[in-house]
């Protein structure tokens, strides 16, 4: 495509080459190109195309060029520093950088695999997200990254190509969890189930994309009793497709990995037949005392993961912040940190890190919005013994040596927005916050999630842990006989304001329908505990 369309003759005709081409929607380059040109710019385009374009692509000239203008702009010529690094015609800041390998997650989320990856040593190219709150907090934490906010059913790899400016590089790596809902239907070719389209669409990105290798992660179910005829099918149609898969696959724990949470998933690598097989990563850490299931015994040579008390002690209590009942972002003190904290709080430098710096003010931390716990819920909280379940909430009280039951994300809108459980502070009679939440997870005190506790928190029991994501790419680094390269640049984040959109704001942002995510549902017992 031309890197900029000089008149409304030639952006209708864009747009009728990028659905045809790509099936790139049309609101896409309207989005784009809003980036690049001036706001006179616009509003020319913006009536001369009026009629010959559809409405979602005028709405967002009409939104680009409206109170975001300044910001976008400002913020995609000083994403590095200062310094505007614009790949021609994508809009796409310029991170992509030729020494780097190239990346690409489909189901995105905030971005949790995304940061691993990165960390690895790749960039991420483009981020495919459905639902638009997430896709805004990718797009927040990774600015340098072209965010796809869409169905990935209604994609193609060009057009995910055309999306991230790199129609003419080599994908090194595709990784993602497609979700699974289709599991119950035995006897039949399940992937023609369409619950399970999203498998299937992962791999049809996968062929189209040719990348060099692809890592597909997903609940340990997967892999039982009659589910196993989805996950079987799937390594021969990885076989038909021209990709070798590493066997027998393998489910692996976070706590392996230097994480501070009981967490099992299963990994499916793979590589194109001329290239080499990734091994699945080796652990580096062991769990602790009942949640190692036996795998204390396996790795008994290795040191132990961090404990709930290396990655929170050294945060406030919020409860003496008055403010965070309605905000979650607030100037404060830390404590002592351990190895493993002062590393997310960016103290400490790690030798395995090759992703951007992002540039914040340490001194203020997000993620700590008061959740208003009813006392009822308070003195059940209390009389919880650290290690043991709540029993009327069923919510796992965390203890300072042990480490943390899984995060769980809850439910979408789509599915009654049910809150999940959310584990009680080991001190303090509430639930923990998004942060703490993220300190488990292995998330950096940068990373910026949505402002209220629902979306926060459905964002990290939704994501990888990044330090497993790293320990996976890594791994497959390996395989690719690449060497990482450490960038000497630094990223600044996109607007904060993206934490704070509501659904309509977020769809907005990305031109799509504000009803793309069914609305939540306010249930009496999810808005107070």
């Amino acid at each position: 495509m031309p890197t900029m369309a000089t008149d409304a003759t030639e952006l209708c005709s864009e747009y009728k080459d990028a659905g045809a081409l790509g099936r790139i929607p049309a609101h896409w380059h309207a989005r784009q190109l809003g980036r690049l040109a001036s706001p006179r710019r616009i509003e020319s385009l913006r009536t001369g195309c009026s009629g010959r374009i559809p409405p979602e692509g005028l709405g967002c000239l009409r939104y680009v060029m409206g109170v975001t203008y300044t910001a976008q702009r400002e913020r995609r010529s000083s994403v590095f520093g200062g310094v505007a690094r614009v790949v021609s015609g994508s809009g796409v800041s310029g991170a992509c950088e030729e020494a780097r390998p190239l990346a690409v997650d489909l189901f995105s989320g905030a971005g949790g695999m995304s940061l691993g990856v990165e960390q690895a040593g790749f960039d991420i190219a483009a981020a495919v997200e459905y639902d638009p709150i997430h896709a805004a907090i990718h797009e927040l934490n990774f600015p340098y990254s072209s965010v796809v906010c869409g169905d990935l059913a209604e994609l193609c790899g060009d057009s995910i190509r055309s999306a991230a400016g790199i129609a003419g590089r080599q994908v090194d790596m595709v990784f993602g969890g497609p979700p699974c809902q289709g599991f119950s239907l035995i006897g039949h070719r399940v992937l023609n189930d369409p619950r399970n389209s999203l498998v299937f669409h992962f791999l049809r990105i996968v062929r189209e994309l040719q990348p060099r290798a692809f890592v597909l992660e997903n609940v340990p179910g997967m892999a039982t009793g009659g589910h196993a005829s989805l996950l079987n099918e799937l390594i021969d149609c990885f076989g038909e497709a021209g990709y070798r898969v590493r066997l027998p696959f393998r489910v692996v724990n976070a706590g392996w990995y230097g994480v501070p949470q009981d967490r099992r998933r299963l990994l499916l690598l793979g590589s194109r037949k001329d290239v080499a097989l990734p091994q699945y990563p080796s652990p580096t850490t062991r769990l602790r005392g009942a949640r190692s299931n036996g795998s204390g015994e396996m790795f008994s040579e290795l040191p132990y993961c961090p404990t709930v008390a290396d990655a929170i002690r050294d945060l406030p209590d919020i409860e003496d912040i008055e403010s965070l009942l309605s905000d979650d972002t607030a100037r404060v003190r830390l404590g002592a940190g351990s190895a493993y904290s002062l590393v997310l709080r960016g103290d400490c430098p790690d030798a395995r890190d090759f992703s951007y710096g992002r540039i914040r003010d340490s001194e203020v931390l997000t993620g700590c919005r008061r959740a208003r716990h009813t006392p009822l819920s308070r003195s059940r909280f209390a009389a919880t013994t650290p290690g043991t379940t709540e029993k009327v909430s069923r919510f796992y009280r965390l203890e300072w040596d042990g480490v943390s039951n899984t995060l769980r994300s809850g439910t979408g809108s789509e599915r009654g927005a049910f809150t999940a459980p959310r584990p009680i502070h080991p001190q303090y009679a509430r639930c923990i916050s998004v942060r703490e939440a993220a300190r488990l997870h292995s998330y950096p005190d940068w990373f910026r999630f949505h402002a209220t506790i629902w979306h926060g928190f459905r964002q990290i029991g939704n994501s990888v842990p990044p330090l497993m994501a790293r320990a996976i790419a890594e791994s497959v680094r390996t395989a690719l006989g690449l060497e990482p390269n450490a960038p000497t640049q630094t990223v600044r984040l996109g607007p904060d304001e993206f934490a704070r959109f509501n659904m309509t704001q977020a769809a907005a942002h990305f031109g799509v329908g504000s009803r793309v995510i069914p609305p939540r549902k306010r249930l009496a017992e999810t808005t107070r505990e």
